[in-house]
């Protein structure tokens, strides 16, 4: 069984799931059938990066996240103004 990796989000240290089963257990329930689809229909050459895409949504960073909403207003913002 492959090793966790390990992050840090606000200061504390996180273990990543870098495996298909762990990374299922750690998203939402109404998040699995989608990452199942995903997984399923990745090719052998995307299939690293779609793990990597689900790897990273299994462990949100609450920073980040605000930091993407934060760009996201801004956006619709000047789109508005545009």
């Amino acid at each position: 069984m492959a090793e966790p990796l390990k992050t840090f989000i606000g200061g504390e240290e996180v273990d990543v799931p870098n495996t298909i089963p762990d990374i299922r257990a750690a998203l939402p329930e109404e998040r699995r059938a989608e990452f199942d689809r995903a997984i399923n229909e990745a090719g052998v050459d995307e299939i690293h990066s779609v793990m990597r895409h689900w790897m990273l949504e299994a462990v949100p960073d609450p920073e980040a996240e605000a930091l993407l909403a934060r760009l996201a207003a801004d956006e619709a913002e000047r789109r508005s103004i545009a």
